[in-house]
């Protein structure tokens, strides 16, 4: 192990499996003044950029008719916790080509889950 991952271990969080494929429900802390809340952000992930304490993921979804692209780093804090709603097969590590698809034509197949 390398000094920086000796530096980031203990910000590295404990979050659960998921693939480029899935859909998720993210948990986001948001701070509105001195208040904080949580909001819901459910949609596919397209893309994951691993690298330890440094991992992204990028979670798309349409919204009103508008597609709506966030990027969360993996191991923050302002994130409460995510949910894998459902598993998709997919043959590609990105999924960038659902960006010019809509409609029936983005939905993937869904994978089978392990009993």
């Amino acid at each position: 192990m390398g000094a920086i991952e000796t530096v980031e271990q203990p910000q590295v969080v404990d979050r659960p499996a998921m693939r480029t494929g899935d859909t998720v429900r993210v948990h986001v802390k948001v701070r509105e003044g001195d208040k904080e809340r949580i909001q819901v952000f459910e949609g596919t992930v397209i893309g994951q950029h691993r690298g330890g304490a440094r991992a992204t993921f990028t979670v798309r979804k349409v919204s009103f008719g508008q597609g709506v692209e966030r990027i969360f780093p993996l191991h923050s804090p302002i994130i409460d916790r995510i949910d894998v709603v459902r598993s998709s097969q997919v043959r590609r590590s990105k999924l960038y080509y659902l960006r010019k698809l809509k409609g029936k034509a983005a939905r993937m197949k869904e994978a089978r889950r392990p009993a």
